[in-house]
């Protein structure tokens, strides 16, 4: 009976190593590709400040300026005037389109009293 016992216990020991084992290694793995994006975050961080400064450069006004005189004759540019505002009222919305009804509903036994259950009143 003790041998049983010895050789119970030395199977559950070995079981438990080979359990840790596997979790040892998972969690490496998983600490690997916690690494592996935040690197990859942090270069989107890295390019996305880049960005932001090539549109602050791109942006500055007195080159948007330069732009606006080099092109003026081509693109006809002109200070906006406040005639050139109008009202919410004035725009025009396309119409709501009409809906095709595809399960028609017969409501002409709607308020037949005939049809109503015993005991069951109208609202």
């Amino acid at each position: 009976m003790r041998s049983l016992l010895y050789i119970l216990t030395a199977l559950a020991v070995f079981g438990l190593a080979f359990w840790a084992y596997r979790e040892n290694y998972a969690t490496q793995q998983v600490l690997k590709d916690t690494r592996r994006m935040q690197h990859e975050i942090g270069q989107a961080k890295m390019r996305l400040s880049v960005l932001h400064a090539e549109w602050a450069y791109l942006n500055r006004p007195d080159r948007l300026r330069e732009l606006a005189e080099i092109n003026f004759d081509r693109l006809g540019l002109l200070p906006l005037r406040p005639d050139q505002f109008g009202r919410v009222d004035e725009v025009s919305y396309p119409p709501d389109p009409l809906v095709a009804i595809t399960n028609p509903v017969d409501v002409s036994t709607m308020n037949d009293v005939s049809i109503l259950k015993d005991g069951e009143q109208l609202p």
